[in-house]
């Protein structure tokens, strides 16, 4: 909205005048047309100054009047806003019948009409266009001064146009250069926190929602009398129930006809297909107990087996696992594994047995520097190798500290952690400590490739398929799945339906989730 262009006079704007506009009230003085008081017709004069006393709204000068004298226009150690209210510093007045900041600036009343430069407000009295003005006004003053019509005090001048932003600011503060190296620093360590951190996993093999233990039991006894086995029937109860599921089932069928079933299914069952449907019988610490004793016993050991179980499992089941094995061997593992085996490879399974690993915790990655400088100066660094110190960081740091450790390594030394290993041991200690850095990194990935090795080429490795296939398929095996194709390109199904046959590779598909 503009102002009144300019007067005759030929200033611009409102030129600053020694006068005031409307003059101070005075019961003693008249009202003379031409004198300062009420509106000046256009084409009369220059436009006087107005007062902050004889103002009505802003307080002081409306915006585009050049201010008038006063000292600065916030008083000393007071922020620019809204003042406080009557009893605290004065500032802007509230309007009547309005709280906070009015729409916008109060002006003079202006004449009816359209004249220019001043807003339409019909209904107020004033002067017609053309019309000589009246007479003096009855009544008061039309611009009143008083005690109930707070205004700025006689020594401050109101906010000037060009004034702050008051607008609301933002509910979150800006932070200072500390705050901004703090959070920075924060989150990197989360970063790497949710770096080192596995994913969550998924078994295949899930319990049956509609579950019913007596009919469990009723459908195996049925499939298992008399002549004949139908081994269909087996594979659709066992092969589609979690492991306490199958344990509730094993359980009934003695309480409802009085016979083992375990007994029952070795008498009706051979082959491979046996050996999968009797492991899927067994609790898990029962069934690794077991495979770690075959393992150990006998003509040989079978390596593989003891490092496939004691890198991947945790410290919790491990030490499950030591109490069946004492429980049913009558000696404990660690017993049986320092008779079985020697030198290095036997101090790296004793330091797995212990099960004492650090926990997944916060990354510290001055400690993951010092460990990596620490392998590759044990290693690399220096003529032979100090196998010791590898099984020290290797066997008791966390997994989530040791994926920092294998990063670090990676910047110190031009070798991967797992060639380093390659180049610097040999035999089942080097077997022993690659599976335990794969395992580290992705177990997944780790027993994909078991899967793949125990099914490439001539031949199948059906001890290692079965116990993987057994062990994994409530744990992780959706991960190892997707594992084995992104890594392989094929499926795990296609292999186990090109590498198995008959109710064998049922009962695998079954517990892989896949049609059979």
């Amino acid at each position: 909205m503009a102002y009144p262009p300019p007067y005759p006079s030929g200033g611009s704007g409102y030129p600053g005048q020694t006068t005031q506009y409307p003059p101070p009230q005075s019961t003693s003085t008249p009202w003379v047309p031409g004198g300062g008081g009420g509106m000046p017709m256009p084409g009369s004069g220059p436009m006087p100054h107005p007062t902050q006393s004889g103002n009505i709204g802003f307080g002081g000068p409306t915006p585009g009047y050049p201010p008038g004298p006063g000292p600065t226009p916030y008083p000393s150690g007071q922020p620019p806003g809204y003042p406080p209210g009557p009893g605290a510093v004065p500032g802007y007045p509230p309007s009547v019948g309005q709280t906070g900041y009015p729409s916008g600036p109060s002006y003079d009343p202006a004449p009816l009409g359209n004249t220019p430069g001043y807003p339409p407000m019909g209904g107020m009295p004033g002067y017609l266009p053309g019309n000589p003005p009246p007479g003096p006004p009855p009544g008061p003053s039309p611009y009143p001064s008083g005690p109930t019509q707070p205004q700025y005090p006689p020594s401050q001048q109101p906010y000037p146009s060009s004034g702050p932003d008051y607008s609301v600011p933002s509910s979150k503060p800006v932070p200072s250069n500390i705050s901004r190296q703090s959070q920075t620093s924060i989150t990197k360590k989360m970063s790497d926190m949710s770096i080192h951190k596995p994913p969550r996993t998924e078994g295949t093999l899930k319990p049956s929602r509609n579950f019913n233990a007596e009919k469990d039991a009723s459908t195996l006894r049925t499939a298992m009398k008399g002549f004949g086995t139908d081994e269909k029937a087996i594979i659709n109860v066992l092969g589609n129930r979690s492991n306490e599921q199958r344990q509730l089932i094993k359980t009934q069928f003695k309480t409802m006809y009085g016979r083992d079933l375990i007994k029952d299914l070795k008498s009706e069952l051979s082959g491979n297909f046996e050996d999968v449907i009797l492991s899927l019988m067994m609790l898990p610490t029962e069934y690794d107990a077991n495979e770690l004793h075959k393992g150990i016993q006998g003509l040989g050991t079978d390596e593989s087996v003891l490092i496939e179980i004691l890198c991947s499992r945790s410290n919790q089941e491990i030490e499950a696992i030591k109490r069946q094995y004492k429980k049913e061997f009558g000696k404990s593992l660690e017993q049986d594994i320092t008779g079985d085996t020697s030198g290095h490879f036997k101090r790296l399974l004793v330091s797995l047995v212990t099960a004492s690993r650090d926990r997944d915790g916060p990354i510290d990655s001055d400690r993951a520097k010092t460990d990596a400088q620490a392998l590759y100066a044990a290693g690399e660094a220096k003529w032979g190798t100090d196998e010791s110190k590898f099984n020290e960081i290797l066997c008791s740091r966390s997994h989530s500290h040791l994926r920092a450790v294998f990063e670090e390594y990676s910047k110190v030394c031009r070798y991967d952690i797992e060639s380093s290993i390659s180049r610097e041991m040999s035999g089942d200690l080097k077997d022993g400590m690659i599976s335990l850095v794969k395992c580290v990194r992705d177990i997944p990935g780790f027993f994909a490739e078991k899967l793949y090795k125990s099914m490439k080429g001539l031949g199948t490795d059906d001890k290692t398929l079965i116990r993987v296939m057994v062990s994994r398929c409530e744990v992780d095996m959706v991960q190892i799945k997707l594992a084995f194709q992104k890594k392989y390109h094929k499926t795990l199904e296609s292999f186990i339906r090109g590498d198995t046959s008959g109710d064998y590779r049922r009962i695998l598909l079954a517990i892989a989730d896949e049609p059979y």
